[in-house]
């Protein structure tokens, strides 16, 4: 795809605020210590009475039945246990499963965690250096090191020798080695800034957190290291991490797609479950495999009924200090505009690749699928009375708890002040979504046109920065008409929709034909791909106000609105900002440590237990075996996505019997992906790849009752490698001296 305007918007200031569009990647936001207060991981005062047992979630409403919202309380870990180590629950866990955590338990832990480049978590699991992950957090890297003639993703990898692991350029593992509370510092300069102005503060605040690394970047100890800022409790507390980066990283073992990816987007999100997502890797350092003492020994029989369990991992985001007005916007708008995007784009991948048949399509459409099966399942947590009324008795419980402690009255009146501004946002959604050029939102070419009106304002406000940006002002050269009219037609449909058919912008666009129709006309009478046009508009920027194109007649209506409304937008977004920060230092102040803040791509480490749970009329098991996916692969026909490569056709008998996947109580979200699943003892009996449908509100609260965490089974994955890959060598370095394997029958 063209990416002109892109270059455009970025090198002019405009903002395009691809946060509004509930398309943008997880934030890899930050997390604090709190070395100056207590540490105390108890259920909060007031929420939650200390609580000892391992199940400890409310029992939910029976679905359909009426809700009483007066009688609902919240549960007792309804903000999740996603604990940091920077005040590790060392209480909590003795208290709660008699595991004897100290703080070199602790360490232990952190050392053997490891972040997987900037998306999915990873361990060490060797004393040489070898690396665990998901299947697919590795799928890119390892087919991006397959050679002339090879298809990894049919195929899979092993490593047969040392020599033949192969490096992955660009790829690294971080491992956190340092952690510095920041918070006074950070909060001192943003009070420092000019009373009353969102934007002062935050400014102050990122000033800040470069002051910081840039001084602890030359500190002994912290010199080499990679420097992040960690934001927790939405700015309640900051703190420093410092990371040592391997770049050395090489692919010593991966499945084949069909295994790595058993059951497809169908399967996923649900359980039982039978995929051996995993893949490892390898650490070098200075051409040699990187000598560690701190790694996750392979426990193959570790998991039991009732068993305590830990994940040590990266999630990504969640939003669970949300205030209940900010819930029911997100329910109201938000996430049913981006399901429409999702669905729609999808769509026109779906039907574009049915003939271009291109991987790279193909990883978009399951990324969008997957997204939207997701935001399915958060929408559904939102629209249940009783998780709502849950979150509804939290916020009134933080209250009464707020007023316990005689903080002062000006704060206790941030619930009435998000819920202010989020009026506010509601009014300007439409513009600010609907209307957001975006190559996603409405196709390469309506997306040009948003940027030529641009330009051509630029021309007339800013005529040095219009001279300067007039090389980039190139006509776009489509990838495939027919997918760039499918996403303008998905545009005009949701711009009927969110906008209304009396609207002008869609009374123009359409102009008494159907949203198909009209992308069809516009796209066939459009002259933004003509070279000459849109290089004399280039030389002539004031024409484009007057130029004959349907196009940029569309863009000069929808402009300026989508930039009024966006401009509105962002600074509403800049007050909640201070606002939720504010929120999260009254949690804080409130309940300490004893509730976890939200997740921000850092380190966590959360509790749960091996257990089943009740679905569709039974009971799940709390593990599957190897001879589930030949059941699934047989009652399906051996069809995509349960087809079974050659290999796999004629297993051994021991095989079937081996444990392959399980299910636990642990708290997880996206960015989980990789995270080692370990025992009281620092083992790892497993590896997070997914979780249930049930768990799927968790972007916003965590029910343990029915939410589940999905593994891998350690035993699963060497019976895997042991039995059908014949990897003696990778057998070897995670349990020892592998068995003779058996003859097949």
């Amino acid at each position: 795809m063209v990416r002109i305007h892109r270059r455009l918007a970025v090198w002019s200031g405009f903002l395009m605020l691809n946060g509004l569009i509930g398309l943008s990647s997880l934030t890899l936001a930050q997390v604090p210590a709190t070395a100056n207060r207590p540490a105390s991981t108890t259920p909060a005062a007031g929420v939650t009475t200390a609580e000892t047992k391992v199940s400890t979630a409310a029992t939910p409403a029976i679905p359909g039945a009426y809700i009483n919202p007066d009688t609902v309380k919240a549960g007792p870990f309804d903000m999740g246990k996603m604990w940091t180590f920077d005040n590790p629950p060392k209480d909590y866990f003795r208290k709660t499963y008699n595991v004897n955590a100290d703080d070199k338990w602790f360490e232990q832990a952190r050392l053997a965690s490891l972040r997987f480049a900037d998306y999915c978590s990873a361990s060490f699991v060797s004393p040489n250096g070898l690396v665990m992950t998901n299947h697919h957090c590795a799928r890119e890297s390892g087919t991006g090191v397959q050679r002339k003639g090879e298809d990894l993703n049919a195929t899979g990898f092993f490593a047969k020798t040392p020599a033949e692991e192969r490096k992955v350029e660009g790829l690294f593992v971080d491992q956190l080695v340092k952690l510095e509370d920041i918070t006074n510092r950070v909060q001192q300069a943003m009070s420092g800034a000019e009373a009353g102005s969102e934007q002062a503060q935050l400014r102050a605040r990122e000033q800040a957190f470069a002051t910081i690394k840039q001084e602890y970047a030359s500190k002994e100890g912290w010199q080499g290291l990679e420097l992040q800022t960690i934001t927790f409790y939405n700015g309640g507390r900051y703190a420093l991490y410092g990371f040592k980066r391997y770049n050395d990283v090489r692919l010593v073992f991966m499945p084949e797609l069909q295994l790595g990816f058993f059951g497809g987007d169908p399967d996923n999100f649900t359980y039982p479950r039978y995929a051996l997502d995993c893949s490892f890797f390898r650490v070098y350092d200075n051409g040699k495999p990187l000598q560690t003492t701190h790694f996750f020994k392979f426990n193959t029989n570790g998991v039991r009924d009732g068993e305590p369990i830990f994940v040590i991992g990266n999630p990504g985001r969640t939003e669970r200090l949300k205030t209940v007005a900010e819930l029911e916007y997100d329910r109201d708008l938000q996430v049913p505009f981006t399901l429409q995007l999702l669905r729609n784009r999808s769509n026109a991948l779906q039907a574009y690749n049915a003939t271009a048949k291109n991987d790279s399509i193909l990883n978009e459409i399951f990324s969008l699928e997957n997204s939207y099966k997701a935001y399915t399942g958060q929408l559904a947590g939102l629209r249940d009375p009783y998780l709502m009324a849950r979150k509804a008795a939290f916020e009134k419980q933080f209250q009464a708890d707020a007023r316990a402690k005689n903080v002062s009255a000006d704060r206790l009146t941030l619930w009435d002040d998000l819920a202010a501004s989020t009026t506010q946002l509601r009014s300007v959604f439409a513009a600010s979504n609907y209307l957001a050029p975006s190559e996603r939102i409405m196709g390469e070419l309506l997306t040009f046109a948003n940027v030529l009106m641009q330009y051509g304002e630029l021309s007339t406000s800013r005529p040095d920065a219009a001279e300067s940006a007039r090389s980039l002002v190139v006509a776009p050269k489509l990838r495939n008409r027919a997918l760039e009219e499918a996403y303008l037609a998905a545009h005009l449909t949701e711009a009927q929709i969110g906008l209304g058919s009396d609207d002008p912008y869609v009374r123009t666009a359409l102009n008494g034909r159907s949203p198909k129709e009209a992308a069809a006309y516009l796209i066939s009478n459009t002259k933004l791909t003509d070279p000459a046009f849109i290089k004399d508009l280039a030389v002539r920027p004031q024409a484009i106000r007057s130029a004959d194109d349907p196009l940029l007649a569309l863009a000069r209506i929808g402009f300026s609105r989508y930039v009024t409304a966006a401009r509105q937008a962002r600074q509403l977004f800049q007050t909640q900002e201070v606002l939720r920060g504010q929120l999260g230092r009254l949690l804080y102040d409130v309940y300490g440590t004893s509730i976890p803040p939200d997740a921000t791509f850092s380190l966590r480490i959360n509790d749960g237990v091996v257990r089943g749970y009740a679905y569709n009329g039974t009971r799940a098991p709390i593990m599957t075996t190897f001879a589930g996916l030949y059941d699934r692969n047989y009652s399906f026909g051996d069809k995509a996505p349960w087809n079974l490569p050659a290999r796999w056709k004629n297993p051994p008998a021991e095989l079937l019997r081996q444990p392959m996947c399980f299910i636990s109580t642990n708290d997880i979200i996206g960015g989980n992906s990789g995270s080692p699943m370990i025992n009281k003892n620092l083992e790892a009996v497993g590896l997070v790849f997914d979780g249930n449908m049930e768990s799927l509100p968790g972007e916003f609260i965590f029910v343990p009752d029915l939410n589940r965490s999905i593994s891998v089974h350690a035993g699963g994955m060497v019976a895997a490698i042991r039995y059908i890959y014949k990897a003696d060598r990778l057998v070897k370095e995670l349990v020892g001296t592998p068995p003779a394997v058996p003859a097949k029958k």
